[in-house]
């Protein structure tokens, strides 16, 4: 009897799955260790390279909404030849509420900056000699992933000599453009004439930040699209009376606002690492520049939200604005059939900042890492992995690219583990 039970369940149960399969699967608890009402944090796996060189960056934005998109804006093109650009930034003016976000940006990566000079001064940083690999600490580690000149005969080892701030963090330099909307390209034959500066710190000029040494134009009117022409009709005798008019209005005196509050806290924060520098501990010092590195980055994304930023799919090349430069400096992949011209898409977070990835020590006191045991180690961006070694707790967006959970083995264990 209690067989023929248990029979006729199991096979109730089964008439019931293949009637509602989706019930069935959905119908499964997931259960998480911190206890009810915590959400687990997003998994990031360590980086991998990419495998061949020749290979293009992936896109950020699939290919069928690309090309939805145009076939949209050039049927919009048509049926109104003349319009006027409404959304901000396209049509040449700020958006109100990043004005403040990109002055933060811009204080944070001059913190950020301040930080880790002083940082390296105390924890040591590692820069091969014939590639870009960075090891944070004394000795280097014996991973062997070098793939520069000669590689082969060092059995791909590398060379290491002391680094700089350059190799801990790296900010790509990019064209700085007068006018973003009006004049987006630079020519091949202007590359000598304009200025090149980080990108990040020109996605905060054209966000809102203004340099005395990098002038830009703001406007005051939206610009028109004439047959996918931007024509700016605004004259030129009028722009400096619509300006002390907009300083009046409130847009103005909150704009005006938001910079004297940055540039005071900027100032306040910099005099308090001039003054109290020695007296500031290095767990301080650490967990302040972490802070900077992680407000710049979720700064800079919320403005990339709105802001385009373009990169070659070949090379490490980026322009701030909403088209490339026509320079033909290419000279990864391909760049015969370009001409020389760089292969322009939507460039990432990465592309913008360089965060440089390295290996995660656990254990300072144990010997450098081993090659055999490189699967069961870690990475983090440079930066997080100094400051982590200066006393700074550990975010919990890198916990998993870490592999704060794996406890690697001993060099005579490899062999017992599965």
């Amino acid at each position: 009897m209690h067989r023929r039970t248990i029979s006729e369940f199991s096979h109730a149960k089964r008439v019931r799955c293949e009637l509602n399969p989706i019930l069935f699967f959905t119908s499964r608890r997931s259960f998480t260790i911190g206890g009810e009402g915590v959400d687990d944090p997003p998994y990031a796996d360590v980086p991998r390279p990419c495998s061949r060189k020749s290979e293009r960056k992936p896109y950020p934005t699939p290919m069928k909404i690309l090309i939805r998109r145009a076939k949209e804006e050039r049927e919009a093109r048509k049926a109104q030849p003349c319009r006027v650009l409404e959304d901000p930034p396209d049509n040449g003016l700020l958006v109100p509420e990043l004005i403040g976000v990109a002055h933060q940006v811009y204080q944070a990566q001059q913190s950020l900056l301040h930080g880790i000079r002083k940082l390296i001064d105390v924890i040591p940083v590692q820069r091969c000699r014939f590639c870009f690999e960075v090891h944070i600490g004394r000795v280097g580690h014996d991973i062997r992933t070098c793939s520069g000149p000669k590689s082969g005969l060092r059995s791909a080892k590398h060379v290491w000599r002391k680094g700089r701030v350059e190799d801990v963090v790296y900010f790509p330099k990019c064209f700085h453009l007068c006018d973003r909307v009006g004049k987006p390209r630079v020519g091949h034959d202007e590359r000598f004439n304009v200025q090149r500066i980080p990108a990040i710190l020109e996605l905060c000029i054209q966000a809102g930040v203004d340099l005395v040494k990098y002038p830009t134009k703001r406007r005051t009117r939206p610009v028109y699209c004439i047959e996918g022409r931007i024509v700016d009709f605004e004259p030129d005798k009028e722009k400096d009376e619509m300006r002390r008019n907009l300083e009046e209005s409130d847009l103005g005196t909150k704009t005006e606002e938001m910079k004297r509050d940055s540039n005071s806290q900027d100032l306040s924060q910099f005099l308090k690492h001039s003054n109290n520098g020695e007296e500031m501990s290095l767990k301080e010092l650490s967990t302040t520049t972490l802070e900077s590195w992680i407000q710049m980055i979720a700064g800079a994304k919320r403005i990339l939200d709105k802001y385009s930023v373009q990169t070659c799919g070949y090379c490490p090349e980026v322009q701030v604005g909403p088209k490339g430069h026509k320079l033909r400096m290419c000279k990864a992949s391909k760049h015969q059939s370009r001409n020389g011209l760089h292969a322009w898409q939507e460039a990432t977070m990465d592309d913008l900042v360089g965060p440089n990835y390295v290996w995660h020590v656990q254990d300072q006191d144990r010997s450098t890492l081993d090659n055999s045991l490189k699967r069961y180690y870690g990475k983090a961006p440079a930066v997080v992995e100094l400051c982590v070694q200066g006393g700074a707790p550990i975010p919990v967006q890198y916990r998993s690219m870490m592999r704060l959970d794996v406890v690697p083995p001993e060099r005579d264990e490899v062999d017992l583990v599965a």
